[in-house]
């Protein structure tokens, strides 16, 4: 057997499946397998590929036991000349396996091999080659250097970038999203290291390799597309600890002596010096558009006090009592951002009626609170008008501005009405139309391309291939979809670079799948368009449940001499109220069992769970953590209520033990 390809699975479902789909396609006319190794994902993934790709060995196991361990799983199973480790959110062209093979076997000294990788836009990607990190290396990289240098031969070490990206090189580390290795080699080396969870495991492979007096290649005459960062947020603090700290597992291994200390005293500085870095980004990213608002507010609330009060509170002198300019004021400035925050106008994508919503929520709460209050107290209800007009306005204005500055982030979110450009065959463009018409909010056009050079309008077609540039600006395109049942994935890299504009998302249809896939960035998920997942830990559904879980808390306490009758246990109820209120508890969380909802969205532990929901209750493990998933995956308020209003007698529990309910 020539080739085994091994692809550790976690949660990626829809990659999962368009990477297979070109798999499939590359194995054509080669003798080859195909390894998925699943690490206890929650998603639909095992399910998909026993439907769709029966001929996959499938090996699932039931905990995360990382990168290098599942691959060792395969690889000891596999029986092809070369072992292929590719990354599941990468897609690969029609023939690059055929090529990458021919090049090592006329070859005989590669022992490994890695290729030309593009992101979901067609840029490249530079880890596709990278050197070895040494100390030197490694400080110019996590200081900053080998960024502000990136064709330096000296600071670009790192990702080698002195090098022609379209040449053939030799390299001293290949990437771990696509690693092409003789069986041979892995025989003479061993496998990968298990002691690296997740990161490193390449680079000490690579390492392993070249020790061994084989080379390893950089290979850009075929390319995959390699959506990176979909299961790993990069900016996170928790990648910024395990991948460096991965970095000193390599330097104890491979160096010695001084450099071994050198090296593990910069990578422990450049931990610290990143997770700060990281916690800022995050902090800031959150904090700026509420303190933007805030700002533009607060100078509205007092330019607008002095006019009103200067023209016609008191026009012939005098102030506002302190305590309206002290007190009053700057809490309607605080209601008003609360407001937004929970009518969702600070989620992403940012939505500036969500933001506005806000506004006017904040104002009807502001003006109950007013009618409330005793006369000697209210001041001005024009004033509370006047900064609403004012805060709708700023708000609007805001939102607007950092999108005419293209900040990356803070991009609004109102246009879901979206226009749309489907390259594909007339059946399979409409399939993928009708797909976009289920996901996405009203599509303001959609419009079909022939994937040919020839179609008429007649044809239902308002162009072809040659066309789609012209198209994209005439008919203001904000995504092309490419319909890979029509198109080939060669076709469709070499168009995603061709036709590169910041103005333009690209993203792929499987065939068969009711799925769109495209990413754009290391962060972001890049619009996975399908059927919608309604997660529990969507920013407004975290929300909407700790607003449940205080309204009734809050709602239980008048309530309580009668609760004490319906309950189990009215001491345990009212200790529950007080955790849930404090937010150490919520009302509805999963039903525990260790390890298999360790993956599942985090929320807090529940009083009462969904098993509480049914009818008659069962120790099944298989059922109960079907349960805990169809909760996380489509979770909603009313899902809640319904536990709690069945299950209420037992809201007063202090452990959940199924024995003695």
């Amino acid at each position: 057997m020539k080739l085994s390809v091994v692809i550790v699975n976690y949660n990626v479902e829809y990659f999962l499946e368009q990477c297979l789909l070109s798999v499939k396609r590359a194995m054509k006319g080669i003798e080859g397998e195909v390894f998925v190794v699943d690490n206890n994902s929650l998603d639909n993934s095992l399910t998909m590929v026993r439907r769709k790709f029966p001929e996959v060995h499938l090996i699932e196991n039931k905990a995360n036991v990382g990168f290098s361990r599942a691959n060792n799983q395969a690889i000891k199973k596999a029986k092809g000349e070369y072992i292929l480790l590719l990354n599941p959110d990468t897609v690969v062209e029609d023939d690059t396996f055929k090529k990458v093979i021919d090049f090592m076997d006329t070859h005989p000294e590669a022992g490994g091999l890695g290729v030309k990788m593009v992101d979901g836009s067609g840029n490249f990607l530079p880890e596709s080659k990278r050197g070895l990190p040494t100390p030197a290396t490694a400080f110019y990289k996590m200081f900053g250097l080998s960024s502000l240098f990136p064709r330096s031969k000296v600071f670009s070490k790192y990702h080698l970038g002195y090098l022609d990206n379209d040449k053939i090189h030799e390299v001293d580390v290949l990437a771990g999203a696509f690693m092409l290795l003789r069986k041979s080699v892995l025989d003479k080396t061993g496998l990968l290291d298990e002691s690296f969870f997740m990161y490193g495991e390449d680079i000490d492979l690579s390492y392993r390799i070249t020790q061994a007096g084989y080379k390893n290649y950089y290979f850009p005459e075929t390319r995959i597309i390699h959506y990176k960062g979909e299961s790993t947020k990069k900016s996170s603090v928790n990648y910024v600890l395990v991948f460096y700290n991965a970095m000193v597992i390599f330097a104890k291994k491979h160096f010695t002596g001084k450099n071994a200390r050198l090296l593990t005293l910069l990578i422990n500085l450049a931990i610290y010096f990143r997770a700060f870095l990281a916690i800022l980004s995050r902090l800031f990213q959150r904090l700026f558009l509420p303190l933007l608002d805030t700002l533009a507010m607060l100078a509205g609330v007092i330019i607008i006090k002095e006019f009103w009060e200067r023209k016609f509170i008191y026009p012939e002198g005098g102030n506002y009592p302190e305590m309206f300019v002290k007190y009053i004021l700057p809490s309607y400035l605080i209601i008003w951002i609360l407001s937004i925050f929970f009518a969702g106008g600070y989620d992403r994508p940012v939505k500036i009626k969500k933001a506005l919503a806000g506004i006017l929520s904040g104002t009807v709460i502001i003006l109950v609170l007013y009618a409330l209050l005793p006369e000697s107290l209210r001041y001005s209800r024009a004033q509370i008008l006047l900064d609403t007009l004012w805060g709708l306005i700023s708000i609007s204005l805001i939102r607007k501005l950092l999108s005419a500055l293209k900040i990356h982030g803070y991009e609004p979110g109102d246009r879901e009405n979206k226009r749309f450009l489907i390259i594909g065959e007339k059946d399979e463009g409409n399939r993928v139309a009708g797909i976009l018409k289920k996901s996405v909010l009203k599509p303001e056009f959609i419009g079909l391309v022939s994937p040919g050079e020839k179609a008429t309008r007649d044809d239902g077609f308002i162009g072809n291939i040659t066309q789609v540039k012209d198209i994209i600006t005439i008919f203001s395109i904000d995504e092309v979809i490419f319909c890979s049942k029509n198109i080939s994935h060669q076709d469709i890299i070499d168009k995603m670079s061709e036709w590169q504009t910041g103005n333009v998302d690209y993203k792929i249809a499987p065939q068969d799948s009711l799925s769109i896939i495209g990413s754009n960035s290391i962060n972001t998920r890049g619009d996975l368009y399908t059927v919608n997942i309604n997660a529990v830990d969507k920013p407004a559904n975290r929300r909407n449940k700790r607003l449940i879980d205080i309204f009734l808390s809050l709602l239980f306490i008048p309530l309580y001499p009668v609760l004490i009758f319906i309950v189990k246990n009215p001491a345990g109820l009212l200790k529950n109220i007080f955790r849930v209120l404090l937010g150490f508890r919520s009302w509805v969380g999963y039903y525990p069992l260790t390890q298999d909802t360790l993956h599942l969205p985090k929320i807090k532990p529940g009083i009462l769970t969904p098993l509480d929901g049914m009818r008659q209750q069962t120790g099944d493990k298989e059922i109960i953590t079907r349960l805990n998933l169809l909760y996380a995956r489509d979770y909603t308020v009313f899902k809640d209520l319904n536990i709690i209003f069945y299950a209420f007698r037992k809201s007063g529990r202090q452990h959940i033990n199924l024995k003695n309910e």
